[in-house]
């Protein structure tokens, strides 16, 4: 059973920077991509940012893009989302997720930015 366990969140004014790690119980090369999503209340999950395992290349949600970055270490089995420039719209439940023969989730952490 693949298990994926979020730290990292917390509470930040407006402007300030989180790094978000994701830390899978196996590793992270069995999947196709690696992914980060969130969801603040009263509103669907949503897409933030993908990383592909083999090769690294990303792409990110408009939102935030220029702001967040993804990355992994393959050695740590770990992904992370560094989140600068934080804005108050960025605060949500932000998830880990996994993609290879079905999707997994992470339980979640929560992200609260202050204006």
């Amino acid at each position: 059973q693949v298990q994926l366990v979020e730290s990292g969140g917390g509470l930040v004014q407006a402007g300030g920077s989180l790094r978000l790690s994701c830390a899978a119980s196996g590793s992270i090369n069995s999947f196709n991509s690696m992914a980060w999503y969130r969801q603040a209340p009263g509103n669907q999950r949503e897409f933030v940012a993908r990383i592909i395992t083999n090769g690294g290349s990303t792409n990110y949600a408009d939102s935030v893009k220029g702001r967040f970055t993804i990355s992994r270490d393959n050695a740590k089995n770990t992904v992370y989302l560094q989140m600068n420039a934080l804005k108050a719209d960025d605060t949500a439940v932000y998830y880990c997720n996994a993609n290879g023969r079905q999707w997994y989730w992470g339980q979640g952490t929560q992200v609260t930015v202050s204006s």
